[in-house]
């Protein structure tokens, strides 16, 4: 991407993670939404503020980013998950937190579900935990279709994206303004066909997940904080959250007013706070008891 200078990588399994650090202490593993990159958590001050007190790993997941995507796999959330730990294997990272927006946050539970003994704690911000079917879905997903999908990303898309930029980024942030600095950074991205290509396969594996639901959450036996802003435009996600809030028995949540799916950007202080919390009681829990865990509800 034009104008960013890489961080590090971390080479495995026939691909590579891309991934910025900073800090010391606690890891914190930092995982970004559909469309996006490691550089939402920049632009939006929760890297530098949290590597105060963190060692803070904001990750390009596969295909975002300078991350790649390698083709003829399915990198459902479960998939990202496996090798995100893997990656944190390899970097000799254990017992950490991780955040996800949106659908990082599918991630992040993910997880939390697969690798209990190496996550501590998680925070979802605006994730789409209880996805309903939607049309916008279904028309997101139409360029992972072969070779039709080809000729969309790379002759007619990118101008759409570009033309329809500042429509799309007051979606998303409405009822809070716009962070420009965001919306600077992710235009050029957004539009690229590479990153086109993994928007549509993400928002097809959103559409699968719609149609056939089969997420379950009150397995996690660790402390996980829930963060929504209260006029998320995308979906319900205050909704989402409270009932995700009531699935998962040891959790918190924070349904933040005046804000909208980038609730991360407009209200970096909730996060950062969420964060502590999690982190706080993730040094006291017994990660193989869930009796042991006893979270005090808003």
């Amino acid at each position: 991407m034009a104008g960013r200078t890489p961080g590090r990588f971390v080479h495995l399994r026939g691909t590579k993670l891309h991934f910025r650090e900073a800090g010391h202490g606690k890891p914190l593993l930092l995982l970004h939404g559909n469309g996006a990159s490691a550089e939402d958590f920049t632009t939006s001050g929760i890297f530098g503020k949290a590597a105060a007190r963190y060692r803070v790993l904001a990750l390009d997941r596969p295909g975002f980013g300078l991350s790649p995507r390698p083709v003829g796999r399915p990198w459902t959330a479960g998939a990202q998950a496996d090798l995100i730990q893997a990656a944190a294997e390899k970097l000799g990272i254990d017992r950490y937190v991780v955040v996800g927006h949106s659908w990082g946050a599918a991630v992040a539970l993910e997880m939390a579900r697969r690798h209990p003994r190496s996550v501590a704690g998680v925070v979802v911000v605006a994730g789409y935990h209880y996805p309903p079917p939607r049309l916008a879905l279904a028309i997101a997903a139409l360029p992972a279709i072969p070779l039709v999908g080809t000729v969309l990303r790379h002759a007619v898309l990118p101008s759409l994206v570009r033309l329809n930029w500042r429509w799309a980024m007051e979606k998303i942030f409405h009822p809070a303004a716009v962070a420009a600095p965001f919306a600077a950074m992710t235009r050029g991205l957004a539009s690229r066909p590479s990153q086109l290509r993994s928007i549509s396969a993400e928002s097809f594996l959103m559409l699968a997940s719609a149609l056939f639901p089969n997420r379950r959450y009150a397995d996690i036996a660790i402390p996980v904080g829930i963060i929504a802003g209260a006029g998320d435009q995308l979906f319900d996600a205050k909704a989402e959250a409270l009932r995700l809030h009531a699935e998962i028995g040891h959790s918190l949540v924070d349904i933040v007013g005046d804000a909208g799916h980038m609730v991360h950007q407009s209200e970096p202080q909730a996060v950062l706070a969420m964060i502590d919390k999690i982190a706080a009681l993730a040094s006291v829990a017994d990660p193989a008891s869930e009796a042991s865990i006893q979270l005090s509800r808003p």
